[in-house]
C-alpha cells in the first residue's frame, strides 16, 4: 500500500523544503507525521500481524520471517530460544523427575489407556523426559497455565488420540483443583472438565476429520467405509466459538487405503454425490477448510490455535528392522535410530502439512510431535487396556493379532506433546 509519506512529492518534503528546519515548519511536520500514523494505525496493525502469523508457521524457512519484528503472542510470558527447535531432540531417562502423575492418581484416564490397572508388567514408558538438541523444555507450570485458564476456555478437536491429550492435560493439572470443586461431564461429542475456582474448562469436541463425516458419532463410529462432506466444517465449529486456546489434530481416520471418499452434498440425499479423491487431496481439502475456519472465527489477538501433527502407530515391526511378524507387542525399548521415520504415508502427509501450512497467513502453531512419537514402540497401550469386546481363544493365544498400537498408556508420551504444548504456548 503505497501512504502520502512514500509520496516523492508528498507535503511532508514540501514542508521541509520550504521550511529549512525553522521551528514552526518542524513543529508542523511532527503534527502531521501524527496524524498519519493515527490515519493508517489500522493497516500498521495489519501488518504488525501479517508479521505475528508468519513467526507460527511450520517447516519452511522462508516462514520464519527472519529480521522482521515480532509481536507478542496471547498468553505468551518469555520468549524461546529462536534457534533451538523443540521438536528435534532425543529422549533421556529422568527416574527422578518422571512420571509427571501417578495413573492411579488420576481418576480421569479412560479404561482403554490405563496399562497398569490392566497388568502391563513394566513401568520403564513411564520414565523417559523429551530433551532437544541444544535447549530444555521448560518445566510444566501446572499453577501457571490454571491461573492463565482463569475464566477462560480451553480445547482440544479431533479423534481419539487428541483426547489422549486432553485427558493427560487433565491429569497434569487436577492434583492443584480442591476435590469439590472439580467435575468432568460428558453430552454426545463434547466433554468438559470443569474448574469451577477459576471459572475455567478443559474440553474436548470429537471431531475425527474436523469436517461433518458418517464417522461423528463419539461412541458408535466404527465405520469401515468412511465418508467426509466437502466444506462442512461449521457443523461442528459452532461449538469450538468462544474458545481461547484451541488444539486440533486430524490424520488416523483419513488413512483408509488410496482413496478416499467425499460428499458433495448432504447427508441427508436420497441420491448422494461422492466423488473419490486421492488420500493426500482429501486431506489437504480438510486441513484447508481447518484453516479458513480460524482466519474467520479466532481473534489472533486474543485466542492461540495450535494443530498437533500426527501420531505414529507401531502396527509393523519390519518397519523398524525386525524380521519378524510382530509389532507393538511385548516391545520394552524405543528405537534408537535417530533417522526413524516410519512408513511412506507418514511422510506423504507431512509434505500436504507443510505444503499447506506454509502457503497460509493464519495464525497458527504447529506441534510437530510425529518424529519424536516414532521412536517409542514401547509405550503403546498394547494388550494392556480394556478391550472393547470379547476376544476369541485364537486372538488370546496370539497377543499381537489384538495389541493396540495407536493409541499410548498415560502417564507417558502424550505428557510430553503437553510440555512441548506448554513451551510454545508461553515461551514461543
Amino acid at each position: 500500500m503505497k501512504t502520502p509519506l512514500s509520496s516523492s512529492s508528498s507535503p511532508s518534503s514540501s514542508l521541509l523544503r520550504k521550511a529549512r528546519l525553522s521551528p514552526y515548519y518542524l513543529f508542523t511536520l511532527f503534527a502531521f507525521i501524527v496524524f498519519v500514523t493515527i490515519l493508517y494505525s489500522e493497516d500498521f496493525s495489519c501488518l504488525f500481524s501479517q508479521l505475528n502469523y508468519t513467526s507460527n508457521l511450520p517447516i519452511t524457512k522462508t516462514s520464519r520471517g527472519a529480521g522482521k519484528k515480532k509481536v507478542k503472542l496471547p498468553f505468551s510470558v518469555g520468549r524461546g530460544n529462536e534457534r533451538c527447535d523443540v521438536f528435534s531432540g532425543k529422549w533421556v531417562w529422568d527416574e527422578e523427575n518422571r512420571p509427571l502423575y501417578e495413573e492411579s492418581e488420576c481418576p480421569y484416564i479412560q479404561p482403554q489407556l490405563t496399562c497398569q490397572e490392566h497388568g502391563r508388567p513394566d513401568k520403564d514408558y513411564r520414565l523417559w523426559r523429551w530433551q532437544p538438541h541444544g535447549c530444555s523444555l521448560p518445566s510444566f507450570n501446572a499453577t501457571l497455565m490454571l491461573e492463565t485458564l482463569r475464566g477462560k476456555r480451553m480445547m482440544f478437536v479431533g479423534d481419539s488420540l487428541n483426547r489422549g491429550q486432553y485427558v493427560s492435560m487433565v491429569c497434569l493439572l487436577h492434583r492443584l483443583i480442591p476435590e469439590g470443586s472439580k467435575s468432568m461431564k460428558t453430552n454426545g461429542s463434547l466433554t468438559i472438565f470443569t474448574a469451577k475456582e477459576y471459572n475455567a474448562t478443559i474440553e474436548f469436541y470429537w471431531a475425527p476429520f474436523l469436517l461433518e463425516s458418517n464417522s461423528d458419532d463419539a461412541v458408535v463410529h466404527r465405520i469401515s467405509d468412511r465418508i467426509v462432506r466437502r466444506g462442512s466444517i461449521n457443523k461442528h465449529g459452532r461449538h469450538w466459538k468462544g474458545a481461547d486456546i484451541i488444539v486440533f489434530n486430524t490424520y488416523l481416520w483419513w488413512m483408509t487405503g488410496i482413496k478416499f471418499k467425499i460428499l458433495q452434498g448432504s447427508f441427508d440425499d436420497e441420491d448422494k454425490d461422492i466423488v473419490e479423491l486421492s488420500t493426500e487431496d482429501a486431506y489437504r481439502m480438510g486441513m484447508k477448510s481447518m484453516l479458513r475456519w480460524v482466519k474467520k472465527n479466532m481473534d489472533p489477538k486474543k485466542t492461540r490455535v495450535f494443530f498437533t501433527s500426527m501420531s505414529p502407530s507401531h502396527q509393523k515391526s519390519i518397519d523398524w528392522g525386525d524380521d519378524s511378524n510382530g509389532n507393538c507387542y511385548n516391545q520394552t525399548t524405543m528405537i534408537e535410530d535417530p533417522t526413524y521415520w516410519g512408513s511412506d504415508s507418514r511422510k506423504s502427509i507431512m509434505q500436504v502439512i507443510g505444503e499447506v501450512f506454509s502457503k497460509s497467513k493464519v495464525p497458527i502453531t504447529f506441534l510437530n510431535i510425529t518424529q519424536l512419537s516414532s521412536y517409542r514402540k514401547d509405550a503403546h497401550t498394547s494388550i494392556y487396556k480394556k478391550q472393547w469386546g470379547p476376544l476369541t481363544p485364537e486372538q488370546l493365544a496370539n497377543p499381537v493379532s489384538y495389541a493396540d498400537c495407536v493409541h499410548w498408556c498415560l502417564p507417558g508420551v502424550q505428557d510430553t506433546w503437553n510440555e512441548l504444548l506448554f513451551a510454545k504456548l508461553f515461551y514461543p
